[in-house]
């Protein structure tokens, strides 16, 4: 049967498309009364496109067809070019409307229909990406699929697949048959019966295997394209402080440094594109996404608190600028992404043409500076990219280039300041990358959690205040009164039930905002998020849980995300709240259930480290000391900030101004007075009254 399958290579991202009058185009089909920007902007091709739901799905069983469910998001570049090539010719359309019930999805919006479709390919052809072209029975079992299809490769296969479903429909579904048990055993968790410990040479142990794929030159692991990968250096630096390993802390400085110093950084308006497709961090595929710069803004933060380079404060504070100018509502929430493509000069939709530089434009913006400039970003043949482009990229630290330069540092930063900010007016005026302004509650949480780790290390109240008002836009807009979520929102309506990474990642980010305000309702409101997923989520005979709720519609396969990826996986999350809440609330069923779910995940993580680095955080909180940190008095908020400007990542925080008969402040308020506890497992050390004593404790 292997005759009629196409095996592809994986390609991937960035698009959206500009809104219309009805009037202008010659089709409209059902994805016009949707709200996600990618199914919009597929709303007026000439194939009859339906989003997914119970009304395509039935169709497909009462006509007995073949369904097209073809997977993307509004920031695919390789989307919009099979959209040019395929979904917009009427020919194509005819082809795939006559034989087939075609349904288009967001993979944002429905990441539970991704996961299974995906999985399908990755299964079928070794690889996978976006766009997503799956074919599969009436009844949803795929049968067929791949990323991109150039038009000639599409047309024959879509022919060849409907002809043998006319002919043979038994090899399909026999195939199908045995393509939907390899979909449930993806993500079969074994339950690991060993038992259970947690030790400092196992960590040791994966390191160091994991150290044998570093790039000690360029920084990253030893791959083109490189991803920034943010959980895997979070953990990295987090283990070369607790170790004192300062070789691999040199690495993950390093690594670092070149990606800020990289084209993936925005070094004119600041934030961080997808990824690199070259080794050197140079040409990003320029797509800007929300979940990479939340998270690059915490790692950047914690680098800066353990390095004190000044440089990573830059990176912070200009992510967050970008952040507020181009992906913030009016509410507070934050939009999903900006796209690669934008109109050149010429009208031409073009990736990266909003952000490349060419030297006629660089010389009349700077006249005199330009040669500076040139060196500074590198405009030569290190920093070239095609058709005479430049995209800027840094090699040199500012004091070497000020000694190889005959500057001084006050000199350079007053001009580096003037070049961006006459450079950022100037790009304004191109045309704009197109946004995608839905707001997604995962990515949300890990927006907010940026910003309150870059007010926990940098003080600035305008990034707690921005923090606030995002947690209260979620409280308001996506939680229901029965304690469970929405997943997305946009023009004023909240939809889709949510996923767990939702109820993982808004507990991580309430638990931040507890810990950097002292306030209790984000405590406990993390705490009711937690039992709803424990409800609904939770898989209670192999203790992990599903990525979608026992109220949703069943798919061909309920799936249980456990690698830790772009975005930590949800069930790493999950396990880590369940052991900071325990400690909050002295529950001891949250411990033995994040010890069980780690428990589980064990057997696999010595190989591959770097798939499973959020989990080998949590065991750093099991085979090193944890603290609690506890300060209770009137000036607690304020001896807080005192002790953040140090880090340390194996703690909790916990703390009041008042008396409180909660679990770790219970009969330690004193009246006039404020103390630190240094606390493990509830051992405490005597009390302190400064941070600097506090932070002696400490091991």
């Amino acid at each position: 049967m292997k005759y009629w399958f196409i095996v592809i290579l994986t390609v991937t991202y960035s698009c959206t498309s500009q809104n219309k009058s009805a009037m202008e185009y010659a089709y409209t089909n059902d994805l016009i009364n949707e709200t996600s920007p990618y199914l919009l902007q597929h709303a007026h091709n000439p194939v009859n496109w339906k989003p997914w739901g119970e009304e395509a799905l039935d169709i497909a069983k009462k006509e007995n067809k073949l369904m097209i469910i073809s997977i993307g998001y509004a920031a695919c570049h390789w989307c919009h070019v099979m959209e040019h090539e395929s979904f917009e010719d009427p020919e194509v359309a005819k082809l795939m409307n006559n034989s087939f019930v075609n349904i288009k999805v967001d993979r944002e919006e429905r990441p539970d229909v991704d996961q299974v479709y995906m999985s399908a390919v990755q299964l079928m052809t070794g690889s996978g990406g976006w766009p997503l072209n799956v074919i599969t029975l009436p009844d949803g079992r795929p049968v067929w699929g791949g990323t991109y299809f150039p038009k000639g490769n599409w047309v024959d296969a879509l022919k060849q697949i409907n002809d043998l479903y006319q002919k043979q429909p038994e090899k399909l579904v026999e195939y199908a048959d045995k393509l939907e048990q390899g979909i449930k055993e993806v993500d079969i968790i074994e339950v690991n019966t060993d038992e259970i410990k947690f030790e400092k040479e196992f960590v040791a142990t994966a390191v160091k295997e994991w150290g044998k794929q570093f790039d000690h030159q360029k920084g990253g692991t030893k791959r083109v394209p490189k991803f920034m990968m943010p959980n895997n250096y979070h953990f990295l630096l987090r283990y070369a402080h607790q170790t004192q390993d300062q070789e691999l802390l040199d690495f993950v400085k390093s690594t670092l440094t070149k990606i800020s110093f990289g084209g993936v950084y925005d070094h004119v308006g600041g934030g961080f594109s997808r990824y690199s497709t070259d080794g050197k961090w140079h040409v990003p595929h320029f797509e800007k996404m929300l979940y990479d710069n939340g998270q690059l803004v915490s790692l950047y933060a914690d680098a800066y608190l353990a390095t004190k380079d000044p440089w990573y404060k830059t990176v912070v504070y200009e992510t967050l600028d970008f952040v507020q100018r181009e992906l913030t509502n009016k509410e507070g929430a934050f939009y999903s992404s900006l796209d690669a493509d934008s109109k050149t000069a010429a009208g031409e939709l073009e990736e990266g043409a909003f952000y490349i530089w060419n030297k006629e434009e660089l010389q009349t913006l700077l006249g005199d500076d330009y040669k500076l400039f040139s060196n500074y970003y590198n405009v030569n043949a290190y920093g070239l990219w095609e058709k005479g482009n430049f995209v800027l990229i840094r090699k040199d630290n500012d004091s070497d280039f000020c000694k190889n330069n005959d500057i001084d540092i006050e000199t350079l930063n007053s001009k580096i300041s003037s070049w961006k900010s006459t450079l950022l007016e100037y790009r304004e005026k191109r045309s704009r990358p197109r946004l995608d302004d839905k707001t997604l509650t995962s990515w949300n949480a890990i927006m907010l959690k940026g910003y309150l780790d870059a007010y926990r290390v940098f003080g600035e109240k305008e990034f707690l205040d921005i923090a606030l008002k995002n947690a209260n836009f979620i409280k308001k807009q996506q939680l229901k009164k029965d304690n469970s979520l929405f997943h997305s929102y946009k023009n004023g309506k909240s939809t889709i039930n949510a996923y767990l990474e939702d109820y993982a990642l808004v507990v991580d980010a309430f638990i931040q905002l507890y810990q950097n305000t002292l306030d209790h309702q984000w405590l406990d409101i993390s705490k009711e998020l937690t039992d709803y997923a424990i409800t609904h989520f939770l898989d209670k005979e192999k203790n992990m849980f599903y990525f979608t709720s026992d109220e949703d519609p069943e798919l061909i396969s309920r799936s249980i995300e456990y690698n830790d990826n772009v975005i930590p996986s949800s069930n790493s999350v999950m396990a880590k709240n369940l052991n900071v809440l325990a400690h909050y609330y002295d529950q001891n069923e949250y411990t033995d259930l994040s010890k069980q779910m780690l428990h589980n995940i064990k057997p696999q993580m010595e190989k591959f480290a770097s798939g499973f680095s959020n989990w080998l955080d949590l065991m750093l909180n099991f085979s090193y000391n944890f603290y609690e940190i506890v300060v209770v008095g009137d000036n607690a908020n304020e001896l807080l900030h005192d002790f953040q400007d140090t880090y340390v990542p194996n703690k909790l925080i916990a703390g009041s101004v008042i008396d409180s008969e909660r679990s770790l402040l219970k009969n330690r308020f004193v009246e006039d007075e404020t103390y630190f506890y240094v606390c493990v497992n509830n051992a405490c050390k005597f009390p302190v009254d400064t941070a600097q004593k506090a932070l002696q404790l400490l091991e």
